[in-house]
C-alpha cells in the first residue's frame, strides 16, 4: 500500500512497541508525584505516528470516561458535562482505529491537540476526586472552573481545525463529533452555584474563628455534609492533606501567600473533628494506630544524615535516582549535569541516561521523617531547623480554633464518657505531636492534669494514647514543670513498670527523658528507687523503639554524676553490652548504646563494670567496621576511657590487635574533630606502651647476653 504525500493510513504496529510507547505516554500523565492544581501535559510529538498517537489517545480517554463512577464533592456540573463530550469523542477514536481510516497531516496536528486537551482534563478529574482534598477544592471553585473552560475552548478549537470530511468514518459519528464542536462553542462552564454558596459559609465561619468567636455547630455541619464528609477518617485525611500543602509550600519557593489560609483550614478541620464527630469510625482504626506508631518507631532509628544529598551533603527536598541507581537531590544534580558532567559522582560510572527518576517511596520517607521528627527544611535547602517555627499559629483563624478545641478536648477528660475521654487524648495526641502552638494551647487549658489520672485506666488503649500526649506535651517547659508540679511522675512511673502495653512502656521512657531534660528533675527522677530499674528492664523486653527510648533516659540521667552508681547497680552494663552484640540493632541504637558505655567508662567503676564483659571485643570490632562516623567517635571514647581507668592492662589488650592501629590513623584524617582527638590520644597511649615493653624487655635480655658471653 503506496502512503500519499503527507498523508498516512492507521497501520498496525508491533503491539510490543506500541504498548511500550502507550505505557511511556501514561506514565506521564498518570505520575503520582504530580501537585495538586498542576497540569504538566506533554505534547505529542510531530512525528508521531497515526497509531500510536490513537493509541494513547484511546486508553486517555477511557480513563477520563472512568470518572462516571466517581465521586464529585465539587464541580458536579463541570465534570459530567466535560466527560460527557470525552465519551462521544472516544467512539470517533475507536472507529478511526477499527476502518484503519486514512488521516492528514493536519488531522494528526489536531488530534495531538486533542490529547494535550485530555490529559489536563484527566488532571482536573483526578484533583477532583483526590482523596483529602475536598475542602481545599471547594475553596478553588473558580479557579477549577476557569480550568474547564480554557480546556473546552482549546478542545472546541482543534475541533474546528479538524478536517473531519476527509475522514473515512460513520456519517453517524461524523454528526456526533459536530454536536461535541458546537456544545463545546456555547459551553459556559461556570463555577456551581451550590459550590460558591458552600464556599461562602466556608469562609464566613472562617472570619469568626478569626473574630474569637465559636462557630455554630450547624453551620460546620453544613458544609461537611456539602462535600460529604462524614466520619473522623475522612476529616483526618483533609488535614492530612493540607499539612502536606503547607509543608511543601514552606519548603518551596512558591505558594507561600497560602500558607496562612492553608492553617486556617486545617484549624476548621480539626475543630469538626475534635468536635463534631465522637468515635473513630473505622474499625481498623486501632490497628493503623499500632501502624503509626511503628512507623514512628521506624523513623526515630534514622537521622537527617540518611537523607543528605552525596553531592551537596545537604538534606534532600527533592530526591531523584539516576541511571546507576544513585539518588541525589535534583537541584544538585541538574547542575553537576548542566556543568557537562557524563559520569555517576558517587560510582563514577557512565550516566546512560540523564532522565531523573523521581523517587517518591524516599520522599514520602523523608517527609514523613521530618514530620515525626518536628523538622522543617528551609527555602534554600541548605540547612535544617526544628519545630520553633510553629510556636506561633498560621493564622489568627487557625489560632482561634485551636483554643477553642483545647478547651472542649480538657473539658472531654474531665467530664466525658469514658470512650470520650480516651478520643479526646488521641486527639491531643495527634495535634501536640509536631506543633509548638498547639501543645502551648493544650496546656493552658488545663489538659494535663486529666491525662495523668488516666495513666491509671484499665483500659490498654486510653492508657496508651494519655501518656503518649503527655510525651508530646512534655517535650513543651511549661509541660514538664505541669507533669512534676502535679506529681504525675509517680503516674508516669508506673506506666513504665506496668504499662497495659509495650507502647505505652516506651512513650513513659521517652516522656522520662524529656523531663530530665531539667537538671533539677534529673536528681528527683535518680532518687525514685524504680525508675532506673523499670528502664532497665525495658531495654530487656521492649520493642526496639522502646529499648532506644529508655537507653536514651538513661543517658539523659547520668547527665547528673550522682545517678552514675545507681546505673551500674541496675546491671545497665551487661544489659547495653548485649544489645552491642545483638544483630538486631538499627544504627540508632547502636549510637544511643554506645554514647551509654562511653559516659559509664569516664569513672573507674564504670569502667571496671564494663571491662567485666566482652564489652572491649566488641567495641573494638565495632570501631572497625562501622561505616557510621557517630559510633566510631564513641568507640573511641570509651577505648580511651578503659585504658586510662582499667590500666595497663587494657593496654597491653589493645596493643596486641594489629588491625587497631589503622583504624585509628583513619579517624584522624577522615574522623570528627572529637574523635580525631581521642584517637590521637589513643595512639599516644599504645606508642607509649611499644616504647616501655621494648626497655623493658632490652632492660631484660641485657644481664642474660652477660650470662652468654661468661659461658
Amino acid at each position: 500500500m503506496s502512503l500519499l504525500p503527507n498523508q498516512f493510513y492507521v497501520q498496525k504496529q508491533s503491539s510490543s512497541v506500541l504498548s511500550h510507547t502507550i505505557a511511556s505516554m501514561a506514565q506521564k500523565f498518570d505520575s503520582c508525584d504530580r501537585r495538586i492544581l498542576t497540569l504538566p501535559a506533554v505534547r505529542p510529538c510531530e512525528s508521531i505516528s497515526p497509531a500510536t498517537l490513537l493509541g494513547s489517545l484511546i486508553p486517555l480517554s477511557r480513563n477520563i470516561c472512568n470518572f462516571q463512577s466517581k465521586h464529585f464533592a465539587t464541580q458536579r456540573r463541570n465534570s459530567r458535562e466535560i466527560i460527557r463530550q470525552v465519551s462521544i469523542l472516544l467512539m470517533f477514536f475507536e472507529e478511526i482505529r477499527d476502518c484503519n481510516s486514512l488521516l492528514s497531516r493536519s488531522a494528526i496536528l489536531c488530534l495531538s491537540e486533542l490529547h494535550l486537551s485530555f490529559q489536563k482534563i484527566l488532571f482536573l478529574l483526578e484533583d477532583c476526586t483526590r482523596d483529602g482534598a475536598r475542602i481545599w477544592m471547594l475553596t478553588k471553585c473558580e479557579f477549577l472552573a476557569s480550568h474547564f473552560r480554557m480546556i473546552i475552548r482549546a478542545l472546541a478549537t482543534a475541533l474546528d481545525v479538524l478536517p473531519l470530511s476527509l475522514i473515512d468514518v460513520d456519517f453517524e459519528i461524523k454528526e456526533l463529533v459536530e454536536l461535541v464542536l458546537k456544545q463545546s462553542r456555547k459551553a459556559e462552564f461556570e463555577p456551581d452555584p451550590d459550590d460558591k454558596l458552600a464556599s461562602k459559609r466556608l469562609l464566613a465561619i472562617l472570619h469568626q474563628f478569626e473574630k474569637g468567636i465559636e462557630p455554630d455547630l450547624n453551620g460546620l455541619k453544613r458544609v461537611l455534609d456539602y462535600l460529604q464528609i462524614k466520619s473522623w477518617s475522612e476529616c483526618s485525611m483533609e488535614i492530612k492533606f493540607l499539612e502536606d500543602e503547607i509543608a511543601f509550600s514552606e519548603s518551596s519557593n512558591c505558594d507561600e501567600r497560602e500558607v496562612p489560609f492553608l492553617s486556617s483550614l486545617v484549624g476548621f478541620m480539626s475543630y469538626s473533628r475534635g468536635v463534631i464527630f465522637e468515635a473513630l469510625d473505622d474499625q481498623n482504626s486501632a490497628s493503623r494506630v499500632d501502624a503509626r506508631c511503628g512507623m514512628e518507631t521506624h523513623f526515630s532509628c534514622l537521622s537527617p544524615e540518611d537523607f543528605r544529598c552525596p553531592i551537596s551533603l545537604e538534606l534532600m527536598l527533592d530526591p531523584v535516582t539516576v541511571s546507576t541507581g544513585q539518588t541525589y537531590d535534583r537541584s544538585s544534580i541538574q547542575k553537576w549535569l548542566k556543568a557537562g558532567n557524563k559520569l555517576c559522582p558517587k560510582t563514577g560510572e557512565r550516566l546512560t541516561s540523564t532522565e531523573l527518576v523521581p523517587n517518591s517511596i524516599l520522599r514520602k520517607v523523608i517527609k514523613k521523617f521530618y514530620a515525626n521528627n518536628g523538622i522543617s527544611l528551609s527555602k534554600s535547602g541548605r540547612q535544617s531547623r526544628d519545630i520553633s517555627r510553629t510556636a506561633a499559629p498560621g493564622s489568627p483563624a487557625a489560632a482561634e480554633a485551636m483554643k477553642f478545641l483545647s478547651r472542649f478536648l480538657s473539658s472531654r477528660l474531665a467530664f466525658g464518657t469514658n470512650q470520650q475521654k480516651n478520643k479526646a487524648a488521641y486527639e491531643i495526641r495527634l495535634l501536640a505531636k509536631s506543633n509548638i502552638f498547639n501543645r502551648s494551647c493544650l496546656i493552658k487549658a488545663g489538659s494535663v492534669p486529666p491525662l495523668l489520672k488516666l495513666l491509671c485506666s484499665t483500659d490498654a488503649s486510653t492508657q496508651e494514647n494519655a501518656i503518649a500526649a503527655l510525651l508530646k506535651l512534655s517535650k513543651y517547659a511549661s509541660g514538664k514543670k505541669l507533669i512534676m508540679a502535679r506529681g504525675g511522675l509517680p503516674s508516669v512511673l508506673a506506666v513504665l513498670e506496668h504499662g497495659l502495653s509495650l507502647e505505652a512502656r516506651q512513650s513513659a521512657a521517652a516522656t522520662i527523658f524529656y523531663i530530665s531534660s531539667v537538671k533539677e528533675y534529673r536528681k528527683v527522677i535518680g532518687e525514685t528507687p524504680e525508675a532506673i530499674p523499670a528502664l532497665v528492664e525495658l531495654i530487656k523486653e521492649g520493642t526496639t523503639c522502646g529499648k532506644k527510648n529508655a537507653v536514651v533516659a538513661i543517658f539523659g540521667l547520668l547527665l547528673l554524676p550522682e545517678n552514675q552508681q545507681k546505673v551500674l547497680e541496675a546491671g545497665t552494663v551487661p544489659l547495653l553490652v548485649e544489645r552491642l552484640a545483638s544483630s538486631e540493632n538499627t544504627e540508632q541504637l547502636l549510637n544511643d548504646t554506645l554514647a551509654v558505655l562511653a559516659m559509664l567508662a569516664e569513672n573507674v567503676e564504670g569502667a571496671l563494670a564494663i571491662l567485666h564483659t566482652t564489652a572491649l571485643h566488641l567495641i573494638t570490632r565495632i570501631l572497625q567496621t562501622s561505616s557510621s562516623q557517630t559510633a566510631k567517635e564513641y568507640c573511641a571514647s570509651t577505648l580511651l576511657s578503659l585504658c586510662i581507668n582499667g590500666g595497663v592492662e587494657v593496654v597491653a589488650v589493645l596493643a596486641k590487635d594489629s588491625s587497631l592501629m589503622p583504624r585509628l590513623f583513619s579517624l584522624l584524617t577522615d574522623g570528627t574533630a572529637h574523635a580525631s582527638k581521642k584517637a590521637r590520644s589513643l595512639i599516644k597511649i599504645m606508642h607509649n606502651f611499644h616504647e616501655t615493653s621494648s626497655l623493658r624487655w632490652m632492660s631484660s635480655a641485657a644481664p642474660r647476653a652477660q650470662c652468654i658471653r661468661e659461658r
